[in-house]
């Protein structure tokens, strides 16, 4: 026999002494030792979650966010019978949470909501003390829900192909209601310009709230926002859809076409899921996933996300990082074209 031959020198301690072991008795002990990490982990995850779970969400409270993240939080403190607690941590658009994530521990029991805000910033802000997608590992999509484009009634546009054409006679003369440089709203319309060859001045308001005051006062003449926030103006008259943002028309808004049918390629929705620091175990996240994807099967979950104007984001946790991969380069392209910076 050849190479390290049929026996193999093992020294133990400070004993100082070499100890011959048969070959194949050296390699089957070898090969227990190299699994016992995975098994330990494994009997951790079968254990987990031992203590109350921590969701960082990076938003303050009663925000579409927020209500995600008490949402799964609800069905995963039934289903595993700890704790998930939400502990809002805002500030620096999502970023103060995700930094506080991205330092957590990785066992499981720090997670922290993610959304397409986080894909936004990892081009909007330069000197992040973290890279969200190196930092922070996917666990779960929660849901996505579309935006919708309202104009206030004095505009004569009832049509996307309407507005585009109105937009093209007035440059620079339409005023587009935002929720802040590099937010939502501001995204989707930006999108919305460079793909429909419009020129619009974009308003920045501090929130939603304000940004949709003004636009029913006639202050600013277009908004794209959520479906939530604007559906009961719109049923009121206040506000005339032209639009949802989404690839498929919406559940709540039937009546009411997308704006990639007459924009091709047009696609733009806000969405929500959970994350844990890199390195948890994948066993945890496993688990996570599992009984998130379950939670998301259950009627009571479905409704509330369907009175939200939302769709389930049923992914495996590969699946969710690719999507986020690919929302992070798709909105960094639209803040580099539009030389978007933050407030």
């Amino acid at each position: 026999m050849t190479g390290l031959g049929q026996f193999l020198p093992i020294r133990f301690g400070s004993w100082g002494k070499a100890m011959k072991l048969p070959r194949r008795t050296f390699f089957h002990l070898a090969a227990g030792a190299a699994a016992l990490p995975v098994t330990s982990r494994l009997a951790f995850a079968l254990g987990y979650p031992s203590r109350p779970v921590r969701i960082i969400c990076g938003v303050a409270a009663a925000g579409p966010t927020d209500i995600a993240a008490r949402l799964i939080a609800q069905s995963l403190s039934e289903r595993l019978g700890q704790n998930f607690m939400v502990e809002n941590r805002p500030g620096a658009a999502t970023n103060v949470a995700t930094e506080f994530v991205a330092r957590a521990p990785p066992d499981g029991y720090t997670l922290v909501t993610v959304a397409a805000s986080a894909a936004a910033n990892a081009t909007l802000y330069e000197n992040l003390n973290f890279n969200f997608i190196r930092d922070i590992a996917p666990v779960a999509g929660i849901m996505r829900v579309p935006g919708v484009m309202v104009v206030n009634p004095s505009v004569p546009a009832k049509t996307v192909p309407e507005f585009i054409a109105y937009a093209r006679a007035n440059p620079h003369r339409i005023n587009m209601a935002t929720a802040g440089s590099g937010t939502g709203p501001h995204l989707f319309g930006e999108l919305f310009k460079l793909m429909a060859g419009v020129d619009l001045v974009a308003v920045a308001y501090r929130g939603s709230g304000p940004a949709l005051a003004d636009l029913l006062g006639g202050q600013t003449q277009v908004m794209f926002d959520a479906i939530s926030s604007q559906i009961e103006h719109i049923r009121a008259g206040k506000l005339r859809a032209l639009g949802v943002t989404s690839a498929t028309r919406a559940a709540v808004l039937p009546d009411i076409p997308t704006v990639g049918e007459f924009v091709p390629g047009y696609e733009a929705t806000a969405w929500f899921g959970l994350g844990a620091p890199k390195n948890t175990p994948p066993e945890i996240v496993d688990k996570l996933n599992s009984d998130i994807n379950a939670a998301l099967a259950e009627p009571r979950i479905k409704e509330r996300i369907t009175e939200l104007g939302g769709v389930a984001m049923v992914l495996t946790p590969a699946a969710f990082g690719t999507f986020i991969g690919e929302e992070t380069e798709k909105w960094g392209r639209v803040i580099r074209t539009a030389h978007i910076k933050p407030e």
